[in-house]
């Protein structure tokens, strides 16, 4: 197998995984007395405990760096809380005021925050392409949320708060760990980050009284632990080893698709032909703002000298 089809499958699979794991979120949700929080705090407190303690066996000295020094401690805790366990505990909370499908697609609503955010802090205005991929991103999340009817919605508030904060957590968990993964290894990074959001929320699985769940519920709750957590994000992280970013941002795609496709033919979610074009609208953005900025260019390049002269 060549490196470029390993990586391909790595960052596919990963995705693939996260994406399993909305789905299976969105059944608790609805078929058991789960509560928001507890799912989150179990999922960070025991993904952090392996993670770190993963990066302490292969890199002992990255880790003791980190939460030695203040400033990266401080850039640690930041990422932590406004990062990792608000973009977790708002995704989840999407899920349950909507669907793994719907909260999944507007999660990807993050790469127009990002260029907006960027375009006021360093106060220029955005590349061409970006200023499409905000117009088309903003046509399908009017899909999205309205069904394409003016006046009405096909959300409710809530799901539509916490989708849009998700993305907006999700900016930030992008934004936030520059620094530190321009000086330590993002396992370590990410694995402290969620070690350290977990044990924000440890009350909640203490107060909390332990669920009363079937079999099946519980290998859920450990697929999202294990495999929606620490394979999909290992697995990801290692495509990278053998693909550019670039084709690692397109193959995120997979997440919203398997979720779609689990909770549609396994959980019944039905979704309006509105629905699904403005979800594959926001997720073409993804694509765009994954295409390196030399292709767009080339093509312009390209263009301005094959013009047809008159």
């Amino acid at each position: 197998m060549s490196k470029q089809m390993k990586g391909i499958l790595l960052a596919a699979g990963g995705a693939s995984l996260w994406g399993g794991s909305g789905a299976a979120a969105q059944y608790l949700f609805e078929q058991t007395s789960i509560t928001t929080p507890w799912l989150v705090a179990v999922r960070l407190l025991l993904a952090g405990i392996v993670l770190t303690m993963v990066s302490l066996l292969k890199m002992p000295q990255q880790v003791r760096r980190i939460v030695s020094h203040r400033r990266h401690l401080v850039s640690l805790i930041s990422f932590a809380l406004l990062g990792t366990l608000n973009s977790q505990l708002t995704y989840f909370l999407a899920v349950k005021y909507s669907n793994a499908p719907t909260a999944t697609v507007i999660q990807y609503l993050q790469p127009v925050i990002i260029i907006i955010w960027l375009a006021i802090a360093q106060r220029q205005w955005p590349r061409r392409i970006d200023c499409i991929s905000i117009i088309i991103a903003l046509i399908g999340t009017f899909l999205l949320v309205t069904g394409g009817h003016l006046g009405t919605l096909a959300l409710t508030p809530a799901a539509i708060f916490w989708g849009l904060w998700c993305a907006v957590a999700a900016a930030l968990y992008t934004l936030l760990p520059r620094p530190l993964l321009t000086n330590f290894d993002a396992l370590a990074v990410c694995g402290l980050a969620m070690l350290l959001s977990g044990l924000g929320m440890l009350p909640e699985i203490i107060i909390y009284r332990l669920p009363s769940l079937n079999l099946l519920e519980w290998i859920l709750v450990a697929y999202i632990v294990v495999f929606g957590t620490m394979f999909s994000y290992t697995m990801f992280l290692q495509s990278m080893r053998y693909i550019s970013p670039a084709v690692t941002g397109i193959l995120s795609a997979f997440e919203p698709l398997v979720a779609t496709f689990l909770a549609v033919t396994l959980l019944g979610t039905k979704l309006t032909g509105a629905a699904i074009i403005g979800s594959v609208l926001i997720l073409l953005t993804t694509v765009l703002q994954s295409i390196p900025s030399n292709y767009y260019q080339r093509i312009l390049f390209f263009t301005n000298h094959h013009k047809p002269k008159n």
